[in-house]
């Protein structure tokens, strides 16, 4: 049998980007994972020995033949790619041929693998020197697939080991870097032990929104919502290498994303914001800075979103060959991308296009109520998950009929799923803030506002944000325009006062849309409210105010009949 790992020749060798590959456990970790998946492994074991400096990876994928293991920790020996021009249409997570040799160099490497064809295919365990070349080859029982050893990591480079970070760093980072490869490929088992003792598991998944319910045990499968888009007939421009005329000039491509819903899932750091591309995280700016652009004036003040992006999309719209470690990239056509997760962003935050919050969500804010409920209750009645559990059906166009008003203050509506409460103040805050982000106008006074004991920094702010204003006497100001929305308000200058304590535009914006939104207590007629729904419906944002606070709250009839106890099982409502 043939070997399919084969040196790369001398001219792609020189294209590739030079440097280290291994300069941690978890590179070791991310490298080995990723021969895994590209292996086609559906499970993933690792083993973490960090005080020994030891690793061990194991997976179910493809195996090799004793002569791919003979040539797997060669410089540059790769099964990858053949030529120069596979750089431009890269689909494999590893292409290079540098990992298992920059292993081999800097530990003591033992491969142990059998292919899964044919059936009767030998397994092979193989040990290397640190030039990588055979050293021992001898005959081994084991089942199809790989396991990988790397022994005293930087045995023979201790200024490196001193270097490293302490061993819960170094843990954090390997943790990191199997959270990532899982979200990118769900459909994964990994398992990960420390010092021979479980560490973590992770199960496979349908989505990545169910691998991130594991991450985090705080956060529920209601808290995000998950959305696939398929982008058909990508128009490729002409290759980045004119040499290559083999790239096909249209692919399907696919954007894969999760999101916390603003209203219910944020955190502290913006930390969980994952842009991936292909089956790899990587660091893209400019696509991170489309995600914090599109949820803001969406989150409470100093939160930050959490949203996993993933892009799949043809291998000519991308080089990798930027950084050893693959982490950066450069991506072809950068605005039209922008511009696609930007409009996705809009979607998986639109009301209508939920599957889930009308039914689950609901469920889990008052599940703690309907327990308590069912626990003081003395007949059976059947369980809520018979009727809502696994219900993914998507709504188009809800449709929200104004009942009634509690209090002046929120508005009760009515769909055929069930109820809302909407707080008014808060809904038309949002419909004047987007409102006002559309159209900024100012417009000038007839009578002039006079303004007294403005400091030099309240007088630059007015100007900043198009305010007219002008000197009028001593400690005095008048000023000659203002936002269209306060114009004709009793309270116009205590307004400009508050608008000259500082912010940008935006900041401007929200507090117009605040002072001019309905205020809690307004009675409102039927016609009234249900003009302000249909605007709110309309918004880009209605999850939440600009300040990060939700809206609504649904009570939807699956929670009503089991509040109410309408899913009796027949019989024992009469005690027999």
């Amino acid at each position: 049998m043939t070997s399919t790992i084969q040196p790369l020749p001398t001219e792609v060798v020189n294209l590739i980007a030079a440097g280290e590959v291994i300069d941690s456990m978890a590179a070791v970790v991310r490298e080995l994972a990723e021969n895994a998946l590209d292996a086609g492994a559906k499970r993933i074991a690792i083993y973490l020995w960090p005080e020994n400096w030891r690793i061990q990876v194991a997976d179910n994928g493809c195996g090799m033949n004793l002569e791919d293991l003979q040539q797997a920790a060669k410089a540059h020996s790769t099964s990858k790619i053949r030529n120069r021009e596979d750089l431009w249409k890269i689909s494999s997570l590893g292409y290079r041929g540098e990992a298992l040799h920059s292993m081999a160099a800097l530990a003591t490497l033992e491969i142990i693998s059998r292919p899964t064809f044919p059936q009767d295919a030998e397994g092979w365990r193989v040990t290397y020197n640190n030039q990588g070349e055979v050293l021992q080859t001898l005959p081994m029982g084991v089942a199809p697939g790989t396991i990988v050893t790397v022994s005293n990591l930087f045995d023979n480079w201790q200024a490196r080991r001193a270097g490293m970070p302490s061993y819960a760093q170094q843990l954090k980072a390997v943790q990191l870097v199997i959270q990532h490869l899982a979200l990118c490929h769900p459909y994964v088992t990994w398992q990960v032990e420390q010092n021979d003792r479980r560490w973590f598991a992770i199960s496979p998944s349908q989505t990545p929104k169910q691998v991130l319910t594991q991450l985090f045990r705080e956060i529920h499968a209601s808290d995000l919502q998950y959305l696939k888009i398929e982008i058909p007939d990508v128009i490729i421009p002409e290759s980045p290498n004119p040499g290559n005329p083999t790239i096909p000039k249209s692919r399907q491509s696919q954007i894969e994303l999760v999101v916390g819903l603003p209203e219910r899932c944020h955190r502290r750091r913006p930390d969980w914001v994952k842009v991936a591309v292909n089956g790899r995280i990587v660091r893209s700016p400019e696509l991170e800075q489309v995600i914090f652009s599109a949820f803001a004036r969406t989150l409470p003040r100093e939160r930050s979103p959490v949203c996993f992006l993933h892009l799949k999309i043809p291998p000519a719209q991308i080089d990798w060959n930027r950084l050893p470690s693959k982490a950066e990239i450069y991506l072809h056509n950068l605005e039209y991308w922008q511009e696609k997760v930007k409009e996705a962003i809009a979607s998986a935050l639109n009301l209508n296009l939920n599957p889930e919050t009308l039914s689950v969500a609901a469920q889990q804010r008052v599940s703690k109520l309907l327990k308590a409920s069912e626990e003081k209750g003395a007949y059976g009645i059947t369980p809520a998950s018979a009727t809502t559990e696994g219900k993914e059906e998507r709504i188009q166009g809800l449709h929200l009929k104004a009942i009634a008003q509690v209090h002046n203050t929120y508005i009760v509506a009515e769909h055929p799923g069930g109820l809302w409460l909407i707080e008014q103040h808060i809904a038309h805050e949002r419909v004047l803030y987007e409102q006002l982000c559309a159209r900024w106008q100012l417009v000038p006074l007839q009578t002039p506002i006079i303004l007294s004991n403005l400091t030099p920094a309240q007088i630059e702010q007015l100007q900043r944000i198009g305010i007219e204003i002008d000197p009028f006497g001593e400690l005095l100001w008048a000023a000659r325009s203002a936002p269209a929305l306060l114009a004709k308000r009793s309270d116009c200058a205590a307004a400009l006062i508050e608008l000259s304590c500082g912010g940008d535009l935006q900041a401007a914006q929200v507090a117009t849309a605040c002072r001019c939104a309905i205020r809690n207590g307004t009675p409102l007629s039927l016609a009234e409210m249900q003009t302000l729904l249909e605007q709110w419906q309309r918004t880009k944002h209605p999850r939440t105010c600009p300040h990060g606070r939700p809206i609504y709250l649904s009570l939807e009839e699956s929670d009503l009949s089991r509040y109410f106890r309408r899913h009796w099982v027949i019989g024992k409502s009469h005690g027999i």
